[in-house]
């Protein structure tokens, strides 16, 4: 992104690896006009996390890379795939445990209460089908519900959207996160959110620590993979532990822009590095 001020973009730790294994490293706003894409070996998609707001720019600019014979990773066909969170929704055809999810083209009058019903959960979270960094979800809760329901239904009279119920488990344990580079494994981490809010990211006050993450969630993030059929470059899967405790849910799969949080693990920067490399030698 052209401006990152207000974020934290920690990609910049992948460069020294890269330049020991004799790459040149630039980094290029998604956005600035003119790239001659053909003069660059590879294209790594990174820290876009203003594209959602400007869809259709975005999708101009990856088909015009894709144009100049580049290649680009994560490859177009996963990133528009990975575009819209009704991805999830295929995921789940194909055997992967995800929340419980509706989905809806748009709010109208009175939906919010129905929803709440429909789910039978107390707690319900709204959110974008196109979205990043939870911008434009919102957590709903007990009277709250009513309180807000005009304003949530005109939030979404003209977008589509998902409802999942609240999880819980995520006010005190958290999400997880799960980080692959060429289908292996590398590192993992946990996401709190602050006091009083939902949202696990830093930029909305969450709080993330290292993490070794238990063989069932490791089985998970595997299932994953191995239900989307294809190796992407990096992949991130964040999980929440499921209502009986015992197994994992999907919360998402981010193959576009994902935060790869490189600085809680020492190693990560050169095992992305190594990646990267690999994937361009195939």
């Amino acid at each position: 992104m052209a401006d990152p001020r207000g974020h934290v973009i920690d990609d910049s730790l992948t460069y020294r690896p890269l330049r020991a294994r004799g790459w040149e490293v630039e980094t290029v706003p998604w956005d600035r006009p003119e790239v001659r894409w053909e003069e660059f070996d590879l294209v790594v998609v990174r820290s876009t996390w203003d594209y959602h707001r400007r869809v259709d720019e975005f999708l101009q600019m990856l088909s015009a890379a894709e144009a100049a014979g580049v290649q680009i990773e994560n490859p177009p066909a996963l990133i528009r795939w990975n575009l819209e969170k009704s991805y999830l929704r295929e995921l789940a055809r194909w055997g992967v445990a995800t929340v419980p999810t509706l989905w809806l083209d748009r709010l109208v009058d009175g939906d919010l209460r129905r929803i709440v019903a429909d789910l039978g959960s107390p707690g319900v979270v709204i959110k974008p089908q196109v979205g990043a960094s939870a911008e434009g979800a919102v957590w709903l809760s007990g009277a709250s519900t009513g309180q807000r329901s005009a304003e949530v239904e005109d939030s979404f009279a003209d977008r589509a959207l998902l409802a999942q119920p609240f999880v819980e488990g995520i006010l005190e344990e958290g999400e997880s996160s799960l980080f692959y580079f060429g289908g292996r494994f590398s590192h993992a981490i946990a996401k709190t959110p602050a006091a009083g809010d939902f949202r696990v990211q830093e930029e909305h006050g969450g709080t993330v620590r290292s993490l070794q993450p238990e063989p069932g969630l490791r089985s998970a993030g595997r299932a994953v993979l191995e239900a989307l059929g294809t190796t992407p470059l990096y992949a991130r899967i964040d999980f929440v532990r499921a209502d009986d405790e015992a197994a994992f849910w999907l919360m998402e799969l981010e193959l576009i822009e994902p935060s790869l949080y490189l600085r809680m693990d020492e190693k990560a920067p050169s095992r992305f590095a190594e990646a990267i490399a690999e994937r361009r030698r195939e």
